[in-house]
Formats: structure tokens, sequence, C-alpha cells
């Protein structure tokens, strides 16, 4: 188990070599640190807790300054724990880049999920709306509230209320690309979360540590350069038209 934390950009898309398209969510990922290290034996489960975004001081506290400090590093405004790793693979203080997880790799992906506000039955739950007709008189109501033997509410009854920012997690993703340059993670598919959210990226818990075959993406400037090398190759030669007298 491994994992990292990086912020929400937006989606786009990329091609491969062979004209496939594939839409991917890109995440920025600032190197995370090692903030602290648990164990079984000092607090009963192996656990790591990375810290991302760096802040000042005078916008932290005395408590954060002081833990943060215990691993050489300034106050992040972000602290989240990853279970599941080995304790012993990680050193305090130590920098997690984007380059811990490679093309291929299968990732589950947690955020908070876009709020939506107070919302409907048929907008929350999908369920279906009634005779649109004049005579209708239900057209999107919730329907029956009780049953005639309990006569009350039954627990669990799905009714209109808020709907959305709740902690969410999409399992099985796969990791696109990793630009060190640009330090992003492109993830295939879409990610919970407005943009500029908190994301966090860890392997997956059904599929491990497996790779997938990827195909080569297109790179636009590699191919700029090709063409203008064979724009240059075909040019012809100007002669030189001058003749001596």
């Amino acid at each position: 188990m491994k994992g990292i934390l990086g912020t929400k950009v937006g989606m786009t898309q990329v091609f491969t070599k062979s004209g496939k398209l594939i839409p991917v969510t890109v995440i920025a990922v600032e190197p995370n640190v090692v903030t602290q290290i648990k164990t079984v034996e000092t607090d009963g489960y192996n656990a790591i807790q990375l810290g991302a975004v760096s802040i000042k001081e005078k916008n932290s506290n005395k408590a954060k300054i002081g833990h943060t400090n215990k691993a050489n590093t300034s106050p992040k405004r972000f602290l989240r724990e990853i279970r599941g790793v080995n304790p012993a693979d990680y050193t305090l203080g130590q920098v997690i880049a984007a380059d811990i997880f490679q093309a291929g790799e299968m990732v589950d992906v947690s955020g908070v999920s876009k709020g939506k506000g107070f919302q409907g039955v048929i907008k929350r739950w999908n369920q279906s709306r009634g005779p649109m007709g004049h005579g209708s008189q239900y057209h999107r109501g919730v329907g029956s509230l009780g049953t005639m033997l309990p006569m009350h509410v039954l627990k669990g009854k799905k009714l209109p209320g808020h709907m959305g920012n709740v902690a969410t997690t999409i399992q099985n993703l796969e990791v696109v690309a990793v630009d060190m340059d640009e330090n992003v993670i492109l993830i295939k598919g879409n990610v919970p979360g407005p943009k500029k959210s908190l994301v966090m990226i860890r392997t997956s818990v059904k599929k491990g540590e497996k790779i997938n075959d990827t195909e080569e993406l297109i790179t636009y400037v590699e191919e700029l350069v090709e063409d203008a090398k064979e724009e240059v190759n075909e040019e012809p030669i100007a002669e030189d038209t001058k003749t001596e007298e």
C-alpha cells in the first residue's frame, strides 16, 4: 500500500499513437512529506501521516508547528493518514513525489464529492416522476410515506434532503501517465470532488499493485519537432545564381 495527496485540476483528454482517445483527470501533486510514522507497538496500527501544501507559520498554531518541526518541515495545510503501509519503508521527513506511481497502476481515489444542496427524490435517489397530465395531481412527489401496518414512516425511507458533499472513493482507476516536469498524475476517468479540491491517491484495495500494459501517448512537442525537421530536410537548397563577369 502506498499513496499521495494531490489537488484536482480538472479533466482533459489524451491520445495514444494508435488513435485511441482517453479521458483523464489531471491531479497536481506537490511533494508530500512524511510527518508521522505510526506502528503497532506505539499506536496499535501501522500507518504514515502525509503533509501537503505548505503554509506560513503565522497562519498555523504552535501545536501544528511543533508537530511538523519533528519532521524538519514547514507547517502543512493538509494532514492525512494512510493505513496498511509498511513503516519500515518510510522515514520521518521523507519527501514523496509523483513518481511513487507509474503508468498502468490501478489506484483508488478518495475525495469529498460536489455539494448539490437540498434536492428532491428524483434527483437525489433517481426515482421516477408521476404522470404530467393536468388531472394527475401527482408529478414529483415522494410517494407513500408509510404502510398500513406500522402506520409510520419506516426507517431508511428515501426522502428529499441534502445531496453531495460527502467523503467518497472511486476504486480501480488506472494511472495513464506521470509527468514529473509538471508534477501531475493523469488518471483515467473522473474522480470525486470539484476543481482545486484535495484528493488522496492510494494503491487499489481490490487490484493491489497490478500494472497493466499501456500504450504510448502522443506528445505534441515531439511531433512538432519531428515535423519541423522534416520540413527542413525537404526544403531545396538555393543555388547560387551569381555569374562571374
